[in-house]
């Protein structure tokens, strides 16, 4: 016997933010420190984005400034 289940865009939608609802609610901290490492990565991400864009730098240049010498 085989049974199929058929659900709609809005009932998927609706089981979805109940699923999330319960996570955020039951296992907060994990929630917590997923979305944490979610933001990062994006910010990552953005990060490599605007330095690929950017004008490529020499270490030497890096150098001398993180080391200055009188």
């Amino acid at each position: 016997m085989s049974t199929s289940l058929s659900l709609d865009s809005l009932q998927v939608k609706a089981l979805l933010k109940e699923a999330m609802l319960e996570l955020m609610v039951e296992r907060r901290q994990e929630f917590a420190e997923f979305l944490v490492e979610a933001l990062e990565d994006a910010g990552l991400s953005h990060a490599i984005d605007v330095g690929r864009a950017e004008e490529y730098v020499d270490r030497d240049e890096i150098m001398a400034i993180l080391d200055p010498k009188p």
